[in-house]
């Protein structure tokens, strides 16, 4: 080979090292383990959706021990999925959190309790143990609770909370009449634990007028002054967005990415399957696509969570806890 030629050669596959070691790297840490709750971020990966925005990204799967705020707080990783309430608590609390793009048009909350308990409707909860969430998830229960007008602390309150842990056992053993619920997770568990749907009676958050926003992706405040990362993040989010709107297209295969990336092999595939057809329908109602947060959605959350007197999730109305700037730059890619 002429001399030239090796040069060209040589200089060919370092362009292509550099290429190939120029992806700007992210981490994402997600709000709890690898299932189809998050199928848009496992799909976006698999796809190659993120490596052919020029991102190598890294997804942290979560936990009962895990807080996303204090992850990225703390360094370990430049993007969230939270909830919008335990995302606004968190800011007042100190650690500014902006919401930069909102997945879950729809809440998934609900309180599913046992027909023979006799609870009928809201105003029935008075007397009874109600299994609740706790770590950030509580916040949406204590507003609905405040706007019932049940105390649910003191000497005598009327509603008595149970820190339900991450599984459905109260309801199966009857120590609580209703727990919290998931319509994509913990409902089905109840169902595929044997209770029939017929002995069940369940009141979504989104009927009763205390839905607040959940899965959304949050970043820190300094992070959006900084126009490379703002850039860096408009990619992320549209290459998010192409990943969630593929997997509610081809649900079959999200699920199977879904089960590829579980590594405890916990996961079921009847289970994720039935999860991912019903994360597809939280997808829905966003104006401007997947991503957008729309403004009124934002206000009416903080409304909610602002009508707490009892119990306050957050003590006024927060400034700068979302933007536009990097869906708008997402847009224009």
């Amino acid at each position: 080979m002429k001399a030239l030629g090796k040069i060209a050669l040589i200089a060919a596959l370092v362009g292509c090292s550099t290429a190939a070691s120029a992806a700007d790297k992210l981490t994402l840490q997600l709000k709890w383990v690898t299932q189809a709750q998050f199928a848009g971020y496992y799909v976006a990966k698999d796809k190659g959706f993120y490596k052919d925005a020029g991102l190598d990204v890294t997804i942290k799967s979560g936990g009962p021990d895990i807080n996303p705020s204090q992850v990225i707080a703390g360094g370990g990783a430049d993007v969230v999925v939270d909830w919008l309430p335990s995302a606004l608590a968190t800011r007042e609390k100190g650690v500014p959190l902006v919401n930069i793009g909102q997945i879950f048009q729809k809440s998934a909350m609900m309180l599913t309790c046992r027909k023979d308990s006799g609870i009928t409707k809201p105003a029935d909860f008075k007397g009874h143990t109600l299994g609740v969430w706790f770590s950030g998830n509580e916040y949406p229960f204590l507003s609905w609770m405040a706007k019932l007008g049940f105390s649910t602390s003191g000497a005598n309150p009327d509603v008595t909370v149970l820190k339900q842990g991450f599984n459905v056992d109260p309801l199966l053993q009857k120590q609580a009449a209703c727990i919290s619920t998931m319509t994509y997770n913990e409902y089905w568990q109840v169902i595929e634990a044997g209770v029939p749907a017929g002995e069940l009676t369940v009141f979504k958050y989104q009927d009763q007028g205390v839905a607040t926003l959940e899965d959304g992706l949050y970043t820190l405040e300094k992070t959006l002054a900084d126009p490379k990362a703002v850039e860096k993040l408009a990619r992320f989010l549209k290459a998010t967005a192409k990943g969630w709107d593929y997997a509610a297209a081809h649900q079959p295969e999200a699920v199977d990415i879904v089960l590829a990336n579980d590594t405890t092999g916990a996961q079921t595939k009847e289970h994720q399957t039935t999860m991912m057809q019903e994360v597809a329908k939280l997808l829905d109602g966003s104006k401007k696509g997947t991503g957008y947060l729309d403004p009124a959605e934002f206000d009416r959350t903080v409304d909610i969570l602002l009508s707490t007197k009892s119990a306050p999730v957050i003590t006024k109305k927060p400034e700068g806890a979302y933007s536009a700037k990097v869906f708008d730059a997402a847009a224009k890619l």
